[in-house]
């Protein structure tokens, strides 16, 4: 089963990333999970600040807003996409990741599959 792990940082009141881990926890994670041949692809996302979201109106308008505003004191940071047996090794590889750890969280799910 392929799941999507997004990967969330806490925000302090101020809008700015806290905790986190270094860049050799992240190098550490990513040559675990591609030896163990699940890490199917993903990326780390550019500053949250450089976002735009788009919504399209009643009219058929759409509507362009910069950046992610909502009230949630995390943002996304990143995501990867791993082949796994099942949900529980998902969980166990999402538990692993430097994300998860000071404040950060990981949300896994499924991808949908429509063509089985």
């Amino acid at each position: 089963m392929k799941y999507l792990m997004l990967i969330n940082a806490s925000l302090d009141a101020e809008g700015e990333v806290v905790g986190g881990c270094t860049p050799e926890g992240w190098e550490v994670f990513y040559k675990e999970i591609k030896e163990a041949g699940v890490h199917l692809h993903g990326s780390p996302l550019a500053d949250f600040t450089t976002a735009a979201t788009v919504r399209v109106d009643d009219r058929g308008e759409r509507v362009i807003t910069d950046g992610p505003f909502a009230e949630a004191r995390e943002v996304l940071g990143g995501y990867f996409v791993v082949d796994v047996p099942d949900l529980d090794v998902a969980l166990d590889w999402a538990a692993r990741c430097p994300g998860s750890r000071d404040g950060g969280s990981i949300v896994v799910r499924p991808l949908a599959d429509y063509e089985g």
